[in-house]
């Protein structure tokens, strides 16, 4: 497991080696290397003792993808071409994932729930997600319905507005119910009936022209193959250091730029997935050394009770003044760094962490296949948006409230049925 985790952490700063030389704003200078090597050695160092001794969790599986994001933050900062304070910026990156995964992989000893469901209420549960799935499709189509490339996503993206409720509908079910559908029916060998969600998730590509509704069922599929040949831990270290070790394998078979299958899988795993997520902290470190904190009016809720200084969501702040995309970013960034700025971020990441160990005691009785599959897709969101938007846009709540009412005994009640 040690190897496993210090592997993932040198391949992401390899594969950012060659996303230098295709995004200028992820810099690389030789004079710094030894540097750069020696700040993500000590953190790793730090780190990968702790994964190693935790026990499986949801925590595990989101810390996990947060490392490989702070460990490429460390490498970019050291070769940063913006204007802030690096040497504080890397002090308090590296206190706040301490801080964070501290309290996130903290697991609990199997404990007696008052309720849970039982096989003919999951049923229901299950039916009536996949309905309201379907309902949310239709009505989302009425807005928007184009079958067109990934090349040609963003020429229409911008252009699509849904009703708030539409909206949000999309993003839960998309992110966390319909996930939690194809894995239930998986526990419970109901084969065919786990295709339905993964069909569903696929139809909203054209409505959203969103990658990750586009490659959800892949990524479920590919989880569940791991967790199948694995134990969960290796399979969720796997699940990250296999992808980007291959698009390192396929970015040698091609010259840099546009060409071909192997560039196309560089740009969507090693840099979209990977790299973006870093840069944004690096660029949300230079953005706020110079510009007021949010002290937490970017949630909407909050904004309509206390004075903020951005009239508009930060991605759109980011465009503005860097002109690189609607840029998002993990809750190091905006819970954190945004927010409260450097000082204090570490507190920040204390509390964020500690939702996680919420996680975890909510799922402690259920098995560790069921977990990495049911929140396949929440790792990879957490990376790139809020916490809170994680909560409550995409559903992070209400797959921890259906985590807390599943039976602990799953997997095995399609069995004892038909006994």
């Amino acid at each position: 497991m040690i190897c496993l985790v210090a592997l993932l952490a040198a391949l992401c700063c390899v594969s950012l080696f060659y996303v230098s030389k295709r995004l200028d704003y992820v810099p690389f200078h030789p004079e710094h290397l030894v540097e750069a090597i020696s700040v993500v050695a000590a953190f790793s160092f730090m780190v990968i003792a702790m994964f190693a001794v935790a026990r499986f969790s949801f925590g595990y599986v989101v810390g996990l993808h947060l490392f490989t994001m702070m460990a490429g933050f460390l490498w970019i900062n050291t070769f940063s071409k913006y204007a802030y304070d690096h040497q504080l910026a890397r002090i308090s990156a590296i206190a706040s994932f301490l801080a964070f995964l501290a309290p996130a992989i903290v697991t609990f000893s199997r404990f007696k729930r008052h309720f849970e469901l039982s096989e003919p209420a999951l049923d229901r549960v299950l039916l009536t997600i996949e309905i309201m799935a379907l309902i949310t499709l239709l009505a989302a189509s009425r807005y928007n319905f184009r079958l067109v490339s990934l090349e040609r996503i963003y020429e229409f993206r911008q252009e699509i507005e849904f009703p708030a409720p539409v909206r949000y509908a999309i993003g839960i079910f998309l992110s966390a119910l319909l996930p939690f559908a194809f894995a239930s029916h998986l526990e419970r060998r109901r084969l065919k009936r786990a295709a339905l969600p993964l069909i569903l998730m696929l139809a909203f590509y054209p409505i959203t022209l969103s990658k990750l509704a586009l490659f959800a069922p892949a990524l479920l599929l590919w989880l569940r193959l791991l967790v199948s040949i694995f134990d969960a831990r290796a399979a969720a270290i796997l699940s990250l250091l296999l992808p980007l070790a291959a698009g390192l394998v396929l970015t040698n078979l091609a010259p840099v730029g546009p060409s071909g299958l192997p560039e196309a899988y560089f740009a969507a795993i090693n840099i979209r997935m990977f790299a973006i997520q870093s840069s944004a902290l690096d660029i949300y470190n230079s953005f706020f050394s110079t510009h007021p904190h949010t002290y937490f009016c970017q949630i909407s809720a909050l904004k309509l009770v206390i004075a903020c200084p951005y009239d508009v969501p930060l991605s759109v702040v980011m465009q503005n003044t860097y002109t690189m995309g609607y840029m998002n970013s993990s809750l190091f960034a905006t819970e954190g760094v945004a927010s409260v700025g450097l000082w204090l971020a570490p507190a920040a990441a204390l509390a964020c962490g500690t939702v996680f160990a919420l996680a975890n005691y909510v799922s402690s009785r259920l098995p560790p296949r069921f977990i990495l599959v049911s929140s396949g897709l929440m790792p990879q969101i957490l990376t790139n948006v809020p916490l809170a938007t994680s909560m409550l846009t995409h559903g992070l709540a209400i797959l921890l409230a259906l985590w807390w009412i599943t039976p602990r005994r799953i997997s095995e009640t399609q069995r004892t049925s038909a006994t």
